[in-house]
């Protein structure tokens, strides 16, 4: 993600004023921030819990989108 964001970054140009840089900064540190959190509960939550929920909901996803194409 952060080469990813690099590249785009220098591809549209580095000039930012002031504001502009503080907010890009705060975006960065607070998506961190997050993603630290989702990981660390995801992490917990499969310790405690299997995955019979996520392939339930994947079976019936799957068989959602196959009847849109099919019938649709």
């Amino acid at each position: 993600m952060l080469g990813a964001s690099l590249l785009k970054l220098v591809k549209f140009g580095l000039a930012f004023t002031g504001t502009e840089l503080i907010i890009l900064l705060v975006g960065m540190l607070v998506s961190f921030l997050i993603s630290v959190l989702v990981i660390k509960f995801l992490m917990n939550y499969i310790k405690k819990h299997d995955f019979k929920p996520f392939g339930y909901y994947r079976i019936i996803l799957g068989i959602v989108v196959l009847a849109y194409f099919f019938l649709g």
